[in-house]
């Protein structure tokens, strides 16, 4: 009843949290000190961290024919959209007399852990440069996410978000980098950044002063209290765990939904499953707002089956309200479950190659394809980058924006 009460509670403040729209200290969403830079404003000042370690001021990037300063992120997948492009107009456009510089606007508290769904980096300075080396950016990428005053001087709305200014360092285009927020070129149809700078070495008036930035909004500090509101949620809903049989594995195995599934057999009694169960439950969470979920399948005995339930609560691995959408679509209930069949039966219900002793995981794509597995304790980031490799780390057409 106790256990009842705290998740009615602790759901209703979330919920109410929800509705309120925002965090203490931001309004709509954003600081009320964020300024709007117009079309003719000198471009802000600013000293900031860059990956190299060192200081970097705006005066560096002055003495071009124009300067482009874009805000992007580790995690957004808008983001991750341009990363190949934005490296090419680089190389392009460096001779031509053009300056570029990107700054990380985000701090990590402003990050719900289920925004990490995208890929393997989470928006600290320290996770920046490992993530520029892998884009192979050979421009600055400079870190603001400790007070985020620049992004408030500029006006940062999300990630990515473009400013273009010219020689004098008056604002000439402010919006997105291009129309496409996917990462195939085939897909840009304007170059919204590219043809204002074009016009800017024409000596031209820019045609398309301002367009609306599409990404990620920015991650400001103060959203750390709705997303703690969030987790605290997730920590307080129940589990249910329901047994199961051979014909019920074979259907999960069978995986007739649009989701990747990652099934845990596991079991109160085995130490290597109860050390690695909290890598399993934080994958769950990294990947809910992806077609995603965690399905675990305990070798307890029926007669221990509370016990697993408590196991499973204490481990915060209750469904989230996507999940629990998505599982009654399948005139399922739950996402846990217990086996009391032979460990044969299982093997041949669920993975023909597993070798017998447990933990033992394996991730199965739509249609049924074992995509990723694994017999022992999991490697979190390994098991998160397989997934990845799979899923992608991109939009595709008809996924919306987070």
């Amino acid at each position: 009843m106790k256990r009842l009460l705290s998740l009615l509670l602790a759901l209703a403040s979330f919920s109410i949290l929800q509705a309120a729209g925002d965090a203490p200290g931001l309004v709509n969403g954003n600081p009320p000190d964020i300024k709007t830079l117009k079309t003719g404003d000198k471009a802000p000042d600013f000293e900031l961290l860059g990956t190299d370690g060192k200081k970097h001021k705006l005066a560096e990037y002055t003495g071009g024919e124009a300067l482009v300063v874009l805000f992007t992120s580790n995690h957004c997948p808008t983001s991750h959209s341009i990363e190949r492009r934005l490296q090419k107009f680089y190389e392009e456009y460096k001779g031509k007399g053009v300056k570029l510089l990107a700054i990380n606007p985000n701090h990590p508290d402003g990050l719900s852990k289920d925004e990490l769904g995208y890929g393997e980096f989470g928006d600290s300075y320290a996770e920046m440069k490992p993530y520029s080396e892998k884009n192979h950016w050979t421009f600055d990428y400079l870190y603001d996410g400790e007070t985020q005053k620049i992004a408030r001087e500029y006006g940062c709305l999300a990630t990515p978000h473009v400013f273009v200014f010219d020689k004098n360092l008056k604002l000439c285009y402010k919006g997105r980098f291009d129309d496409s927020r996917y990462y195939d070129d085939a897909t840009v149809k304007s170059k919204d950044c590219q043809n204002a700078v074009d016009e800017i070495l024409a000596g031209k008036p820019v045609t398309l002063a301002e367009t609306k930035p599409m990404g990620c909004s920015t991650k400001w500090r103060e959203k750390k209290f709705l997303h703690d509101a969030k987790h605290d949620a997730w920590a307080k809903t129940p589990v249910t765990v329901e047994p199961i049989d051979k014909a019920g594995i074979a259907n999960l195995r069978a995986n007739t939904s649009n989701k990747y599934r990652i099934i845990n057999v596991w079991a109160t009694w085995c130490s290597p499953c109860v050390q690695e169960f909290p890598d399993l439950v934080e994958i769950s969470r990294k990947f809910d707002m992806r077609d995603f979920e965690l399905v675990t399948i305990s070798m307890d005995k029926p007669e221990d089956k509370a016990k697993a339930e408590a196991f499973l609560y204490k481990q915060a691995a209750g469904m989230s309200k996507k999940v629990e959408t998505s599982l009654k679509k399948e005139g399922r209930t739950t996402n846990s479950y217990l086996f009391a069949g032979s460990a044969d039966d299982l093997a041949t219900a669920l993975d023909k190659d597993m070798p017998g002793p447990i933990p033992h995981t394996i991730v199965v794509a739509p249609g049924g394809e074992i995509v990723y597995r694994h017999n022992g304790i999991i490697n979190r980031d390994d098991t998160a980058n397989a997934i990845l490799d799979k899923m992608n780390r991109f939009y595709s057409p008809g996924v919306g924006k987070k």
